[in-house]
């Protein structure tokens, strides 16, 4: 089955009833063009789809929470991490408005964008437009899309975190960390996620050396420099990482201090290609799997 005939019928919601060992063959097939290996899979992506069937610790559920992970966050590294909380709902109708200041981000907790609402200022806002973007988020069952498992049963709201920037004074860069074994071993920087250009994301080694690949996006023109505060998120990665076969841990760094972002099992569900490819092996080197070898290199 080829990719778009694939994506027409997930959107019609017609691949629903498929087993999830099934659905992750298929879909590896025609999104990757490849045949998925689960007997001795090898790359990144091959281990993410064997881990989303055979890693099912039932607290990832939680993890993956953008609302409940905050108690989880309070108790592993202490509430000054955490982006203030304006609000939590079931129900867009129940967002009043007019008591929320004049910036802020709306988003469901449960999916990954999908009714995400960045508000830098409020007289200009659509709140029709934004419930109804809220309410697509609401009813989407991301397990679906790409059966990401710990997302089936998170209890769907809607969450309000205050409105921040970094030291540009106008986005807020997203430092992402991959944890190997509970080892941090490679960084994700994303930029421009809050202009009109296209998000960019640069790739880094455990010490910030810029490794030559592209991943989903294209290199940031100017290559970022190191956070001032890295050694330290890389030291509260690992205490969230700890005895976690793959996760990536996301930070923000700002003026304030570093806040965390969210933690993910399934980066890209496991479906984005590397350039060159060989980094789709590298990494998949660093993830060890029951009775498995780990790349300590």
């Amino acid at each position: 089955m080829n990719k778009r005939i694939f994506e027409a019928l997930l959107r019609r919601h017609l691949l629903d009833w498929m087993p999830d060992a099934t659905f992750l063959k298929l879909a590896y097939k025609s999104r990757m063009g490849t045949k998925l290996n689960l007997q001795n899979p090898q790359t990144y992506n091959e281990k993410l789809q064997w881990l989303k069937l055979y890693d099912r610790r039932p607290e990832y559920t939680m993890m993956v929470d953008k609302y409940k992970v905050r108690d989880y966050i309070a108790d592993k590294l202490g509430e000054e991490y955490l982006i203030p909380l304006l609000g939590v709902w079931d129900d867009p109708d129940e967002i009043d408005f007019d008591a929320l200041p004049n910036q802020f981000v709306l988003k469901c907790n449960h999916n990954s964008g999908l009714g995400m609402c960045i508000c830098k200022d409020k007289s200009k806002l659509d709140i029709k437009k934004v419930k109804e973007d809220l309410r697509k988020g609401l009813n989407q069952d991301y397990y679906l899309t790409g059966r990401e498992w710990p997302y089936k049963d998170v209890p769907r709201k809607i969450i309000c975190e205050k409105y921040m920037v970094d030291e540009s004074g106008y986005e807020l860069k997203d430092y992402k960390l991959y944890c190997f074994n509970g080892k941090v071993k490679l960084v994700m920087l994303n930029s421009d996620r809050m202009s009109n250009e296209k998000t960019k994301a640069d790739y880094f080694d455990e010490n910030f050396s810029h490794l030559n690949f592209t991943w989903g996006y294209e290199n940031a023109k100017v290559t970022p420099q190191k956070p001032n505060h890295f050694e330290n998120m890389k030291e509260l990665a690992e205490k969230l990482a700890n005895g976690i076969p793959q996760v990536r841990v996301d930070f923000y760094q700002t003026p304030a201090g570093i806040y965390f972002g969210e933690l993910t099992f399934f980066d890209g569900s496991g479906f984005d290609s590397f350039n060159p490819v060989e980094w789709d092996y590298k990494m998949g080197s660093m993830i060890r799997l029951p009775g498995e070898k780990v790349n300590t290199r």
